[in-house]
């Protein structure tokens, strides 16, 4: 054990000597005229993890009832009522049995073709919290406060049968609550992708001799299905090797496709459609998880009070017009920007 400590003593001794040669170096650059340091404010607005020890938990707290009524207001059109919507997102909750919660194992995830819900794979509360905390709602990622993020937890932990209607949940009690996860034994290293001892598995020898032709690397989805998502040749990041399939193009794809310049939108009511996330489940021409814009401008374009309605609908948000996948509402956009979103939407051709 002392050895242990003496070890550590010197890796923190090691690490505090490289932090004060880097603090003496402050006014000599290590990569001149790239980047500057991250000022407090910037580092404190992404120091915000919350660690699998609960290290990082802000103080706090909320019940299941303040939670329900935020789940209602703000995450039943993404995920149901009770978390069990399987529409736009996979379910939430659903799949787990007191069994497990009594073993801290999940019994369903042992089983082929078994629908997978986040509670049952749940293995850390801090995960739900941390991910709630920093992305949700997915119109509007890090709008809630710690107390509202508790309550939100809280209420899908109920949902689970985890804890019940009257709890409170906590930075006090996350520790307690984390011994009743149905799946908190679910993390294991006993398996062989953590053995690393004896043998390995394959006897294989590279003969480099006689080999066949090149493979090429194809598209695994079907024609129908390229267009899902918009066209991903176009979605390419700008920097480091390109695959990726274009929609009027071949399915067989190159692994070092050209590299395509970056065109941002002058259109000021693009440019506040992808600021205010219209894009994220919309496209001009493609239908994504949305319909496309000219889609809609078709359908209403001989509509005169298309865009009142419309305007409506996106402010409010509903289904069932163009399917079963909710739009969530966007109640924060002031009318003049959902004027003139609706606008430029009824212009698309």
């Amino acid at each position: 054990m002392s050895r242990l400590n003496n070890a550590r003593a010197l890796v923190f001794a090691f690490a505090a000597g490289i932090c004060m040669q880097a603090a003496a170096q402050t006014t000599k650059p290590l990569y001149p005229g790239v980047g500057r340091a991250a000022t407090p404010a910037e580092v404190a607005a992404w120091d915000i993890d919350v660690r699998g020890d609960l290290m990082g938990l802000p103080p706090g707290s909320g019940s299941v009832a303040k939670g329900e009524a935020l789940w209602e207001a703000k995450c039943t059109s993404c995920h149901g009522s009770f978390g069990e919507s399987n529409q736009m997102f996979p379910p939430l909750i659903g799949g787990i049995t007191p069994e497990d919660i009594k073993n801290g194992r999940v019994a369903a995830l042992a089983k082929a073709g078994e629908q997978r819900s986040t509670v049952m794979k749940l293995s850390r509360i801090s995960t739900l919290w941390d991910y709630i905390n920093r992305a949700m709602p997915w119109n509007a990622p890090k709008s809630l406060s710690a107390d509202e993020v508790y309550a939100l937890t809280a209420y899908l932990l109920n949902q689970g049968n985890i804890v019940p209607e009257s709890f409170v949940l906590s930075d006090k009690n996350m520790a307690e609550v984390q011994a009743r996860l149905p799946n908190r034994n679910g993390l294991t290293r006993n398996h062989g992708l953590w053995d690393t001892r004896g043998r390995p598995d394959v006897n294989a020898k590279a003969c480099m001799k006689n080999c066949g032709p090149e493979p090429r690397i194809t598209s695994k989805l079907p024609d129908h299905a390229r267009g899902s998502h918009g066209d991903l040749a176009e979605q390419n990041r700008l920097i480091g090797p390109v695959r990726a399939v274009g929609l009027g193009g071949s399915a067989t794809v190159s692994a070092a496709a050209p590299v395509m310049a970056a065109t941002a939108s002058t259109d000021p009511a693009q440019v506040l459609a992808e600021k205010s996330g219209c894009m994220a489940c919309h496209n001009a021409k493609q239908r994504v998880i949305g319909p496309a814009f000219a889609e809609i401008a078709t359908k209403y374009r001989a509509d005169s009070g298309a865009e009142v309605k419309l305007m409506t609908k996106v402010k409010s948000g509903g289904q069932g017009v163009w399917g079963n996948v909710p739009m969530p509402p966007f109640a924060n956009l002031q009318d003049q920007d959902l004027r003139t979103l609706v606008r430029w939407i009824l212009k698309t051709e």
